[in-house]
C-alpha cells in the first residue's frame, strides 16, 4: 500500500501520481529493450490510473472534500505491485520508493518497539499559529520535515514532501540509468 507515508491531505494521491509518471518514463525509456511489450502493459496499466489519480488529487488537496483512505491507498500499491511485476522492473520501481524506504527505516525503532510508539504519529496543528509541529518522538518522515523546516501549513507540508518524492524519482532514475546499474539489470 502506499500509505507507509501518509496524514496530510494529498501527500497519498500526490506520491501515487508522481510516481506512476516516474514510472511511465521509465516504461518510455525501455520500449525497445526486449521487454518492451512488459513495458508496453505497464503504459497502458498506468494511464487510467494517472488520469484518476490526478482527478482525485483535484478533491484530495487541502482543503480536501475527498479523503483516500486505505481504499485508494492499497489500490494504488497494488496497481504499482501488478506493473512492477508484470513489467519485469520491480527492482526499478523500488527505486522510486527512496521516500518511503526512509520513512520505513526512520520509524523501525517505533515500529519494533525499541521507542514508545503512538497510536497516531501525526504532527501536532497549533491553533494560534495555524501551522503544523514536528513532533520529535513520532518517528516517521512527515515529523522529521517539519523538524527540519520548522512549522508550516499543511498545504506547504505536502509540496515541500511532493518536491522531495519528485527529487527522489531523479535519483533513481541516476541510478537505474548509471554505469553501476549494468551489474543489476540485464536491459
Amino acid at each position: 500500500s502506499i500509505n507507509i507515508l501518509a496524514g496530510i491531505n494529498g501527500l497519498e494521491v500526490g506520491q501515487a501520481y508522481i510516481i506512476a509518471c516516474a514510472v511511465i518514463v521509465h516504461n518510455t525509456n525501455q520500449l525497445s529493450s526486449e521487454s518492451g511489450s512488459a513495458h508496453l502493459f505497464s503504459i497502458f496499466f498506468l494511464l487510467p490510473f494517472i488520469a484518476t489519480s490526478l482527478a482525485l488529487l483535484k478533491h484530495n488537496w487541502f482543503p480536501s472534500k475527498v479523503f483516500v483512505g486505505d481504499t485508494y491507498c492499497y489500490f494504488a500499491g497494488m496497481t504499482f505491485a501488478v506493473v512492477g511485476v508484470l513489467g519485469h522492473f520491480s527492482k526499478t520501481l523500488l527505486l522510486f520508493f527512496i521516500p518511503q524506504l526512509i520513512n520505513f527505516l526512520y520509524s523501525l525503532p517505533q515500529l519494533f518497539g525499541f521507542v514508545v510508539c503512538p497510536r497516531h504519529r501525526l504532527p501536532r496543528y497549533n491553533m494560534q499559529t495555524k501551522l503544523l509541529e514536528g513532533i520529535p518522538s513520532n518517528m516517521n518522515l512527515v515529523n522529521l520535515t517539519l523538524l527540519i523546516t520548522g512549522p508550516l501549513s499543511e498545504r506547504a507540508l505536502c509540496i515541500v514532501l511532493l518536491t522531495f518524492q519528485v527529487v527522489c524519482c531523479g535519483l533513481a532514475f541516476a541510478i537505474r540509468y548509471s554505469p553501476v546499474a549494468e551489474l543489476f539489470y540485464e536491459d
